[in-house]
């Protein structure tokens, strides 16, 4: 409506200033008075963050013109992008904008164009000031602009389509108050933080997609899942921030997306209810306490407390924590209607137990310990445990929680020892507090199950999960997710004991449950992949392969491409390829999770050795043997140091590395190797197995090799017979 002119003012004050006037030809009564209701919005707002009015005048020609400040500066989008300003130093600037907006709706104006064209960054004394302009389609709340307040026509919302919010798109745009504003703060929010706005047309033409606006048919994404689809941009628009992309969606996890889909709701009422309050959660983040737009859980404010205090714990320990403590919580409640009152009371008091008992295991050292010390995650868990075990003897429901959550938290870091003896004394508190068929005990025994078949104690297993199933139907039903869970212990657990149609059926039930909210989950992902390694154990590579690849772009979907869950899927794949003769396509599979795991876990964790061997039978294949055995000699030591001496996994790395040895002529060394394996596999499967058979007839024919006929015959005669 006006057009906008770098002028010199040569009295009182000389100074350049910004002198806007109505367009020749746009003198109507509706621009006037829009012209007019801006220069009166900025006369009375007085902020470093609005650029100033002036004068204000007419032309010879009767022509209305004011004379404001002149702002020297890039869009704000710009100017980030331009100084590779951080996330943490964009949200600062942010906040300042926020409380530009803040003081011009304390003065009664609306701004209505909130975009990054009308947020300029300047620089004064090398301080980056950003400066608000054009309010020439304010709306006006203050009696102060009555006189001149203007709506828009019907039919005619004014604004910018992408930074729009719903109700401003709406028809006339009438119902819109100061919250329409803090839609446009979200949308800039979260160009500023991924490089593009959450929703645009994309083609379409633009009133369509105000209509789709209009109709609040327009999710937002969550920042962190938006980066995810940005392809090879990615690297550009993390190289902007001074970040990785890996390390900039770490970032935007969490807090971040909570804070822009509340600013973003389409529902206004679910919004901010001010730019100030926008402002203060973004504070609370960056000072890493607990933000207004996410729910205030235990494990959240404990999780904030250890970042403001810089307790050294490692954070995967205290995510595993909080999210057990978290799943216990949620299991325990769900108990008979009859007791609901009295479970919320003792809920209660155990969450604020929980949360006492947490916080003082990160505060203070223990007997022995040196005051400042950093801890690593096993110190961690051994204090916990030892507390829980000595502190908390007279309270056996907060005692069974504790240690159940420890005790997973020693199956994740692979100490199978140390999780049954906590498991155990959790199991045993959970009988005490709730009886024993109650759910909480049913959900230590599923992680006592997970625990035993990791560790090779099969038998154990199979009574903790039946157990398991037994308590969880009887409560539940046999439809119940929960039940599903246990379903897939015993999928995998029989899959170690090689009775593969029982495993499938397990896996099976598993996926029927799990399919029926939604028919796309994690736990969905789960089932599929457990069904693809069987499949790969009857050689039916081709359905393995689909079924892997549909259970990772699921789980990718959810959790995203880089996902440190995603490693064991990867892994899988890449023995799918191995066993298909592709080795060139399972190398750098295995290479990609070996990254992941020696990043992220213990030098000794089982999982490790997993991919050592893998690594190592992949290099043998492509005939490097001088990387191949060092790799499986490490997987091996890790494995004997971690598993049960009978466990299966022990033969996988023996058998292999007795065939490369083989391959390298060393007779003697191969033979000691497959004897071993074979021992193991024995006893393990039973005589009358096909592991066994694997291993037994390349012995015989390492004997053959070596002249020794006779032993060949009698070893193959000795298992042929149990078949």
């Amino acid at each position: 409506m006006g057009t906008v002119y770098e002028a010199a003012e040569t009295g009182p004050v000389r100074r350049r200033v910004a002198l806007k006037i109505v367009r020749a030809g746009l003198n109507s009564r509706e621009v006037l008075a829009r012209f007019a209701l801006e220069r009166q919005a900025l006369a009375l707002m007085n902020h470093e963050g609005i650029a100033k009015v002036y004068h204000a005048g007419e032309t010879d020609a009767r022509e209305p013109y004011f004379a404001m400040e002149l702002v020297h500066g890039l869009p704000i989008t710009e100017y980030c992008d331009s100084q590779r300003l951080t996330a943490k130093q964009r949200l600062q600037l942010f906040i300042t904008v926020c409380h530009a907006v803040q003081h011009a709706h304390q003065k009664g104006v609306i701004h209505r164009d909130l975009k990054p064209s009308n947020i300029l960054v300047t620089e004064q004394d090398g301080v980056a000031q950003p400066k608000i302009i054009d309010f020439g389609i304010a709306k006006a709340l203050s009696p102060q602009l009555a006189d001149s307040t203007l709506v828009s026509r019907l039919g005619q919302p004014l604004g910018t389509a992408m930074y729009m919010s719903p109700e401003q798109a709406d028809s006339s745009g009438l119902d819109v108050d100061t919250r329409t504003d803090i839609y446009s703060l979200g949308v800039i929010l979260f160009e500023l933080l991924v490089g593009e706005p959450p929703i645009a047309p994309n083609g379409e033409a633009v009133h369509i997609f105000m209509a789709r606006l209009a109709a609040r048919r327009t999710e937002p994404p969550m920042p962190s899942s938006k980066l995810n689809t940005m392809g090879t941009g990615r690297e550009a628009i993390a190289f902007a921030r001074r970040t990785d992309p890996d390390s900039l969606r770490r970032q935007l996890r969490g807090d971040l997306d909570w804070i822009a889909l509340k600013a973003l709701d389409p529902d206004r009422s679910r919004r901010y209810d001010s730019a100030a309050a926008f402002a203060a959660d973004i504070a609370r983040h960056l000072a890493n306490e607990p933000i207004a737009a996410r729910a205030p859980s235990t494990p959240y404010r404990i999780r904030k407390f250890i970042l403001r205090h810089r307790i050294a714990a490692p954070v995967t320990a205290l995510a595993l924590l909080a999210i057990a403590t978290s799943a216990s919580f949620a299991v325990a409640g769900m108990v008979r209607a009859r007791r609901a009152e009295q479970v919320a009371s003792n809920e209660a008091a155990a969450a604020l137990s929980v949360t006492d008992f947490l916080v003082r295991l990160f505060e203070a050292p223990a007997d022995g310990e040196v005051p400042g010390n950093q801890l690593t995650a096993r110190q961690l868990l051994d204090r916990g445990a030892r507390r829980a075990s000595r502190d908390l003897a007279n309270q056996p429901l907060l005692q069974g929680r504790i240690l159940h959550t420890v005790g997973k938290a020693y199956t994740a870091l692979g100490l199978y020892d140390e999780a049954r003896n906590q498991l155990n004394d959790a199991l045993a508190a959970r009988v005490r507090t709730h009886g024993p068929v109650s759910l909480p005990v049913a959900e230590t025994e599923v992680a006592l199950g997970d625990a035993a078949t990791s560790h090779g104690e099969f038998n154990a297993a199979d009574a903790h999960y039946a157990r398991a199933m037994t308590i969880r139907e009887s409560l539940l039903g046999r439809d119940h997710p929960l039940v599903a869970r246990v379903a897939y212990g015993l999928g995998a657990l029989r899959w170690h004991q090689d009775r593969l149609d029982e495993s499938e059926a397990a896996y099976r039930r598993a996926l029927a449950i799990d399919e029926r909210p939604g028919g796309d989950s994690t736990e969905m992902a789960r089932d599929l992949m457990g069904l693809a390694v069987l499949e790969v154990q009857r050689k039916r590579y081709a359905q393995a392969e689909t079924l892997m690849k549909r259970s990772i772009d699921v789980q990718a979907r959810h959790l995203g491409p880089d996902h440190l869950a995603l490693a064991p899927a990867l892994n899988n794949l890449g023995a799918l390829y191995w066993m298909m003769g592709r080795y060139g396509d399972a190398l750098p599979l295995y290479e990609r999770v070996r990254k992941t795991f020696e990043r992220t876990l213990d030098p000794s964790h089982p999982d490790i050795a997993a991919v050592y061997n893998n690594l190592a039978e992949t290099y043998w294949k492509l005939g490097r043997f001088d990387e191949a055995e060092p790799l499986f000699r490490r997987s091996l030591a890790i494995k004997e140091s971690r598993l049960s001496p009978g466990h299966s996994s022990l033969a996988i790395t023996l058998h292999s590395m007795a065939d490369m040895l083989r391959d390298q002529g060393r007779l003697g060394d191969a033979e000691a190797a497959y004897r071993r394996a074979l021992d193991i596999r024995v006893r393990a499967y039973g005589p009358a197995n096909a592991n066994v058979v694997e291993t037994s007839t390349a012995l015989a024919s390492l004997l053959r090799a070596s002249g020794r006929t006779r032993e060949a015959d009698s070893l193959v005669a000795r298992f042929a017979a149990k078949r």
